[in-house]
């Protein structure tokens, strides 16, 4: 049986992620006590969360036995997304153990597929196989648990020059996204910011006599790279092109991350596998959850280009400017703004933010 909706205490890690950052702040919204770990205090999310009611950031290390073994004391529900800084399988193994012990009664594990176990020649995703080990671990064990599968995070998208991801800004202010993806297969998309949050709220809520053991898509679109690009171009007011091709790293990535990419590159690129593989439907469930999402059109047009002026980009200047005098299309100033990025770590650093999303 679920805790009543006034006694829910929720545990999260990495919680100024983009998935365990929505959980924390819709949680708090509707009265709910939470627990976050976080690696540190500092920072715009974590100082964002810290402000919250009813929410207490814990500052430790997941590698660290004696910290977790407190984190989920007191507690009875848990959302855990692990991410590959460190050995994803131990600590997942370790946070799921640790639960246990306490006595969680519905333990949430972001999970992503293994698409090597469908006998069909497709290799494992490297970032993505260790998810899935985690989860097969948690279901080894007695305790309630439910795995959400996440879409692609709308909030990837980017024009820095990070791989996979990139809205290349073009000379006539049109944006060109390049991925490996072919033009008519289907991909899931994710408001992550926006959406994951309530639709685990209602799995919470609802709870493990609904989702015991169940695999949950959190996907509230389902777009070809064509449509994706289409949808974009609506929101953001100027074309927007896909081009299937080789994923380009201009920047440096994080350890493993390239290797991931490459892997993604040949399995859902050259040898269309689904992105989830063969046995995952999806929207219905995520948007049975939660209606009130927010697509691809919606982010590009509201939340995109606020997201590019925090990263100190300027193109969006160009359609205010037009807006004054009349004119069309990209200033000199636009033209080539990538080309200013003048620290490689700041661009690493944002880059590392973005990387703990599906991809």
């Amino acid at each position: 049986m679920s805790p009543s909706s006034n006694h829910f205490f929720l545990v999260t890690i990495n919680s100024t992620g983009r998935q365990a950052a929505s959980i924390v702040r819709v949680a708090s919204a509707v009265g709910w006590h939470v627990r976050a770990q976080v690696h540190e205090k500092e920072g715009l999310v974590a100082e964002e969360l810290s402000n919250l009611p009813n929410v207490k950031l814990v500052e430790g290390k997941l590698e660290d036995a004696a910290f977790i073994s407190q984190l989920f004391k007191g507690a009875n529900i848990a959302f855990i997304n692990t991410t590959h800084w460190g050995d994803e399988e131990a600590i997942g193994r370790a946070l799921a153990d640790e639960a246990k012990k306490a006595g969680i009664k519905h333990y949430v594990y972001s999970s992503m597929p293994d698409h090597s176990i469908y006998g069909r020649g497709w290799k494992a995703l490297p970032l993505w196989a260790s998810k899935y080990q985690v989860e097969k671990y948690v279901r080894s064990l007695d305790i309630p648990c439910s795995f959400v599968y996440a879409g692609i995070y709308n909030n990837n998208f980017t024009s820095l020059p990070f791989p996979l991801f990139r809205m290349d800004l073009q000379p006539d202010g049109s944006f060109t996204w390049q991925a490996p993806f072919h033009p008519d297969d289907k991909l899931p998309w994710l408001d992550a910011e926006h959406d994951v949050g309530p639709a685990l709220l209602q799995i919470f809520k609802e709870g493990p006599k609904r989702w015991n053991g169940h695999r949950i898509p959190l996907t509230f679109e389902v777009l070809n790279p064509v449509e994706a690009c289409e949808a974009f171009s609506r929101g953001v007011g100027r074309p927007v092109h896909y081009r299937r091709g080789p994923i380009q790293f201009n920047v440096a990535v994080p350890p493993g991350y390239r290797e991931h990419l490459e892997a993604l590159q040949e399995v859902l690129g050259k040898q269309r596998a689904p992105y989830f593989g063969p046995t995952m439907y999806y929207p219905n469930e995520a948007i049975e959850l939660w209606e009130g999402n927010r697509g691809i059109e919606e982010y590009a047009r509201e939340v995109f280009p606020v997201e590019e002026a925090a990263h100190g980009l300027t193109w969006m200047e160009d359609d205010e400017d037009d807006e004054m005098d009349g004119t069309t299309g990209p200033s000199e100033k636009g033209d080539d703004q990538n080309s200013d990025i003048d620290d490689p770590e700041e661009v690493r650093a944002e880059a590392e933010k973005n990387y703990t999303g599906s991809c």
